[in-house]
């Protein structure tokens, strides 16, 4: 049976609860979870999530020999990260002096102490943990039906930094602007778990499971308007 979505298992991440997000919200799909390079290459689509360390996330993907089929998934098919499997999708991550995988450029970087005070002085905790409201930063397939501002559920001590503006799909703030979502051709990837985030998350996930990149510029306006 033709596997339509590959949820990669490199042994982190909480991979139970996003498959079976996914089967709730295409049930007729075949949804696997698989540490296996050929079921990978084969699917139709790829959700590479992810919790914990860079180090161990970047270590284990390699003693699995799992990244070139990962970075030519990221290259050739519908590609959904979620939390560590976005952050390692860049260049390198200040946590572990880490090399990633280099398909975005740009970096992780750990919140600032310094820097991590509310609007009265107080001191805000690291990791980010709780539900945060996620700004569109581009029209995407992926935000259709989900409305600006929607809350998303977040658990995290880093945050990427792209090189590039506009590989930037949305933002959130803790408590300065920070990416939260990136898109380019046919990956879109999130540092929030959509799987723990409810409707919201939901939403986007069956946006991904039936999302063809190929239509991305006539399925939205690209002038800023929402997706249709």
């Amino acid at each position: 049976m033709a596997v339509d979505i590959a949820v990669i298992d490199y042994g982190m991440g909480n991979l139970r609860s996003v498959s079976k997000a996914i089967e709730h919200v295409a049930p007729a799909m075949n949804v696997v979870v698989t540490a296996d390079p050929a079921v990978i290459a084969a699917a139709g689509r790829v959700v590479f999530p992810g919790q914990g360390a860079a180090p161990d996330c970047m270590r284990e993907i390699d003693a699995r020999g799992l990244r070139s089929v990962i970075v030519e998934a990221a290259k050739s098919k519908p590609f959904l990260g979620i939390c560590m499997g976005m952050q390692v999708l860049f260049e390198h991550s200040e946590e572990g002096d880490t090399d990633c995988l280099g398909i975005f450029p740009g970096s992780v970087q750990r919140f600032p102490a310094d820097a991590m005070l509310d609007d009265k002085g107080g001191k805000l905790k690291v990791p980010h943990m709780g539900w945060n409201n996620v700004h569109q930063a581009m029209p995407h397939p992926l935000w259709t039906g989900i409305e600006e501002g929607a809350r998303f559920y977040f658990v995290h001590s880093y945050f990427v930094q792209p090189t590039s503006p506009d590989l930037i799909a949305g933002f959130s703030h803790y408590p300065f602007p920070f990416t939260c979502a990136v898109a380019s051709d046919n990956i879109f990837a999130v540092q929030f778990h959509p799987e723990k985030s409810q409707n919201a998350g939901l939403a986007l996930l069956g946006n991904f499971a039936t999302w063809n990149p190929g239509e991305h510029a006539s399925a939205c306006d690209l002038s800023g308007a929402a997706c249709a």
